[in-house]
């Protein structure tokens, strides 16, 4: 199989001779196979194995994101993803990437409070006046 992982703005990986993958779905693990019927599937985070006969398994940690095959292309795009490493230092790149996202996101959180709060404000003002 030829294998493409795709982010929003570049190509994360591209395989060729995959012998197998296996995601993570929303409902578990989901395996795909060369000779598999064509799918897609909405994909949750985790990690994502594929084996070829020259890297062995492989470990790519992704975000949410969407698998496509048809024929023997598989083509997934996510968020996010980080790879090229074993899978303990991936879990540990993970959660120091998912840290760093859920500070970003407490700032930017804290900023759209700010701006709803002025907003009603005046809001307020403007229908009493």
């Amino acid at each position: 199989m030829r294998l493409k992982i795709l982010l929003p703005f570049r190509v994360f990986a591209e395989k060729n001779d995959v012998l197998r993958i296996v995601v993570m779905t929303h409902g578990g693990s989901f395996g795909i196979l060369p000779r598999r019927l064509d799918c897609i599937a909405s994909l949750s985070a985790g990690i994502l194995v594929f084996e070829t006969k020259s890297d062995g398994e492989v470990y790519v940690a992704v975000d949410e994101g969407v698998l496509a095959k048809t024929g023997s292309s598989v083509l997934i795009s996510v968020r996010n993803a980080i790879g090229g490493m074993s899978l303990d230092k991936l879990r540990e790149a993970v959660e120091k990437e998912f840290l760093q996202l859920n500070e970003q996101e407490q700032r930017v959180r804290s900023v759209l409070a700010k701006m709803e709060s002025g907003f009603i404000r005046r809001l307020v003002n403007f229908h009493h006046d």
